[in-house]
């Protein structure tokens, strides 16, 4: 019962590795091509899935432990502090 538990997890997460992978842009993705991700990730499930999250997705897990990456500076705005939505009303 282990086993197919294990099996099932495994078949999982190849399959959101590979939906994943298909799904990005192909302008966001990193390292390699796309195509190659998606094939990486069907040959090597386990190692090309953790490859993909680290070093392939657009914001890679590492980034997101680290602090780096794309997160807004600052507070976020109230529309009442844009003049262009003030001056509209």
């Amino acid at each position: 019962m282990l086993r197919v538990a294990i099996a099932v997890a495994l078949l999982a997460f190849t399959v959101f590795c590979v939906v994943d992978a298909v799904q990005t842009e192909k302008y966001e993705v990193r390292g390699l091509p796309k195509p190659l991700w998606v094939v990486l990730c069907l040959i090597l499930p386990v190692v090309g899935g953790l490859a993909w999250f680290v070093f392939g997705r657009p914001r890679s897990i590492l980034d997101i432990l680290l602090g780096e990456g794309r997160g807004r500076s600052g507070p976020p705005h109230g529309p009442d502090d844009d003049p262009d939505f003030l001056r509209d009303l």
